[in-house]
């Protein structure tokens, strides 16, 4: 099992490896429709031709657009009307998906050695840092392997 999860995380993270430059692109101020339909010099009354609404209805759209309030169904519609691809996707912030885990699996881990060891401190039993952080990376290795639910708490 643990093998099949380990192969399942590398295969999603080559997937996602042809996108990890678009963590650099900086979406534009006015949404991507203002943009592109501005810099084809195409007015909003011609693409609410090719869209089969009105001016005003494709204002709305680039409005709810930069707002962060449009549906992937109308940037798939609006894709095919301006001929262009419309594409979507999960990024992870820390390179791959392996990664994410590792940072969530440590800060899970760090999380539970400290508050044992603070446990341990209250009965004057508290361990040595070189030791807290060895314990750290074997239960956050384990914590890996066993892909815990308790991950993403």
């Amino acid at each position: 099992m643990r093998n099949k999860r380990k192969l399942l995380i590398e295969q999603l993270d080559q997937k996602l490896k042809p996108f990890k430059e678009v963590q650099e692109v900086l979406v534009p101020g006015k949404g991507w429709i203002h943009t592109i339909r501005t810099t084809l010099n195409m007015t909003m009354a011609q693409l609410g031709a090719k869209l089969d609404i009105t001016r005003q209805g494709v204002k709305s759209i680039e409005d709810n657009e930069a707002k962060d309030k449009i549906s992937i169904k109308s940037l798939k519609a609006i894709g095919e009307a301006l001929d262009l691809k419309f594409v979507y996707g999960f990024v992870p912030k820390d390179g791959t998906i392996d990664n994410l885990i590792n940072i969530k699996a440590e800060r899970l881990a760090r999380k539970i050695v400290l508050r044992t060891n603070q446990n341990m401190k209250l009965e004057d039993q508290s361990i040595a840092t070189e030791k807290i952080d060895a314990s750290i990376q074997d239960l956050a290795a384990e914590i890996k392997r066993e892909m815990r639910k308790s991950l993403w708490d």
